[in-house]
């Protein structure tokens, strides 16, 4: 009986030692990579005809603290922690656009994230959606962002390709 059991047990120590795997590790700053923007035809609210853009990129975090709380109205706490800069194409030159630009973005917010477990690693995409209510055949936008977590460590700082708002289609690097 005896004979039997010890290689049953050794058999499930091996099998439990193997799917044990390694903790992946990351830097506590998080990571982000451009990877498309679509531009498409929409209507809004009112029935109108307007352009719409989505912007798709890949994440990671080390540490797992990407995202904000709800906010608190009696607590002064960060209400953006997606960063979103507007270039402007004028004659082949990229320059940033002016505040006022009816383009220009305010900023975004991403909800809350946790892992629970030994792994605390945040990976994923996110999408944002930009609408265009006034546009030209001549708009060739482009935009730089970056992301916070709620630590305060900034991401590296990604660019979408040239962007022209009036012809839908995906644009990618």
């Amino acid at each position: 009986m005896k004979i039997k059991i010890v290689p049953v047990l050794v058999l499930f120590s091996i099998l439990a030692l193997a799917s044990c795997g390694k903790i992946e590790t990351l830097p506590p700053e998080p990571l982000i990579e451009y990877t498309s923007f679509t531009v498409f035809d929409t209507t809004d609210l009112l029935g109108n005809q307007i352009k719409g853009g989505k912007l798709e990129f890949y994440f990671e975090d080390g540490d797992g603290d990407l995202g904000l709380d709800v906010p608190d109205e009696t607590a002064e706490a960060d209400t953006i922690n997606l960063f979103v800069n507007l270039l402007r194409v004028n004659n082949g030159q990229i320059s940033p656009a002016p505040a006022n630009d009816p383009f220009a973005p305010t900023g975004f917010r991403i909800p809350y994230m946790e892992r629970t477990g030994q792994n605390k690693i945040l990976k994923g995409d996110i999408s944002v959606i930009f609408f265009y209510l006034f546009y030209t055949q001549e708009d060739t936008i482009k935009y730089d962002f970056y992301i916070k977590d709620r630590a305060g460590n900034s991401s590296n700082s990604a660019s979408t390709s040239l962007i022209p708002v009036y012809f839908p289609g995906v644009y990618e690097e």
